[in-house]
């Protein structure tokens, strides 16, 4: 058998300590850099299937196609998955989950270890010392700690969720702009081209002088009117079509098919619709979350009030060789302090966290008032003006064949069809409206009209 040669008592020591430093360096993170990117990512290619998966209580999955026609879900879908501000704001709550791990961790203790070489003097040995400490005042306050930390952390997803509410419903708010911009646009160049054309013809009468140049200026205005209204429709579905694809997190070129929204026929009152935000609205949940924090750091002021305890153990050996082996505590005396400034201010933040929430349950209440007033007024005003188009329109159609036969004058039947336009062109902007109150509407109530349907029931 073969003896190992002998090793000095510091190498053993040294040996006997090596695996105990790779097992405290095995637990330790290493450093990997990640270098920001120079150019914008594209869609996630796997769109579609994370569309077809999304977990939200105010979506419905459904396939997503960027070539097919897009309805008022899958934008918000689109919107949820890829919209880059709601990517930056989901990486918060792992920053949260970072901190609620921190929190249930048990403070490391603090070792001290010290020599002192004996000069001279008639003992022969060296002086060692060595402390051992752990703050186990931290032990008291884990548990509260621990709460205040799921409640924030619970709060910060109600944030984000509702965040991401918030741009569904303004992804689909230009959704529906866009497709009611694009059904008035063409309506407003009819107008500009027939008013164009009424001053152009008076333009020729007047210098033919047929007719005075003064009576020029009512219908130069009318055309100048109408170009500008036409203009404006233009740069107003540009503006939304380039907002959308920013919400969508598409490039700004990007072209996109859309589908008209079908209002309900009806909808609760604003009483209903308020109970049902008080339950399902993230940001009303994300407050009581943040008042449930503010409740516990109330508690760990209280808890900090009394004194904070530090456990020492400590060895050490003289110069004569004396072994000795003790402990102490040591903790503060709440004398002055007390911690009253801490609790003071945990109280104070509490009461404003509750001042806060009552005013916002106050006024989502309001805001549901006014859109369900807003709401009733346009889509009765839609609904007056719709059920005049269809003889407005017949009015129009039989002029005009009356001025193909000479029996009114082309300037009669062309202001009868101008009178048409016109109230389409009215009741196109009231169905717009309506469009968007139902979407802000379902924004104040914290969820889809779908849901309104199963309050009722």
């Amino acid at each position: 058998m073969t003896r190992l040669p002998f090793l000095p008592s510091a190498t053993r020591r040294q040996l006997a300590a090596a695996p105990l430093a790779c097992c405290l360096l095995a637990g330790c993170v290493a450093y990997h850099p990640q270098p920001l990117a120079t150019e914008v990512a594209p869609p996630d290619a796997q769109l579609s299937s994370l569309a077809m998966t999304i977990d939200r209580p105010f979506l419905a999955p459904q396939p997503v196609d960027l070539a097919a026609e897009l309805n008022g879900n899958a934008l918000a879908v689109i919107a949820v998955l890829e919209n880059p501000d709601l990517k930056a704001l989901r990486s918060k709550a792992g920053v949260v989950d970072a901190q609620a791990f921190a929190a249930q961790l048990l403070p490391d203790p603090t070792a001290a270890m010290g020599a002192d070489k004996l000069l001279s003097g008639p003992d022969a040995f060296t002086a060692l010392a060595g402390q051992l400490s752990a703050d186990i005042s931290m032990l008291r306050m884990r548990a509260a700690q621990r709460a205040k930390n799921r409640a924030l952390g619970a709060q910060v997803r109600f944030d984000i969720a509702w965040a991401e509410w918030q741009t569904a419903c303004y992804a689909r708010l230009q959704g529906a702009r866009i497709v009611a911009l694009d059904a008035q646009v063409p309506v407003a160049r009819q107008t500009a081209l027939a008013t164009q054309a009424l001053f152009d013809s008076a333009a020729r009468a007047a210098a033919r002088g047929d007719v005075a140049r003064t009576d020029l200026d009512g219908k130069r205005l009318a055309a100048l009117d109408a170009a500008t209204t036409l203009r404006g429709l233009e740069r107003d579905a540009a503006v939304a079509r380039l907002e959308l694809n920013r919400l969508l997190g598409l490039a700004p070129d990007t072209t996109l098919r859309l589908a008209p929204a079908q209002p309900p026929s009806s909808y609760p009152t604003a009483e209903t619709l308020t109970r049902l935000a008080l339950v399902r609205r993230f940001d009303l949940a994300a407050l009581r979350k943040g008042y449930d924090a503010a409740e516990t750091d109330t508690r760990l002021a209280i808890i900090q009030q009394f004194p904070n305890l530090n456990l020492t153990f400590a060895t050490a050996r003289d110069t004569a060789n004396n072994i000795t082996v003790g402990g102490q505590i040591g903790f503060t005396l709440p004398l002055w302090n007390r911690n009253r400034g801490g609790i003071a201010v945990a109280q104070a933040t509490r009461a404003q966290l509750r001042a806060e929430y009552d005013a916002r349950l106050f006024q989502t209440r309001a805001d549901i008032a006014a859109a369900v007033s807003s709401l009733a007024t346009a889509t009765r005003q839609s609904d007056q003006l719709s059920a005049q188009l269809p003889a407005l329109e017949q009015n129009a159609a039989a002029a005009s064949s009356a001025a193909s036969r000479g029996d009114i004058s082309s300037a009669a039947a062309e202001a009868s069809e101008q009178t048409w336009r016109d109230r389409k062109f009215a009741a196109l902007q009231l169905q717009q409206a309506v469009n968007e109150q139902l979407i802000a509407l379902e924004l104040l109530t914290g969820g889809p009209r779908a849901a309104w349907s199963e309050e009722r029931n």
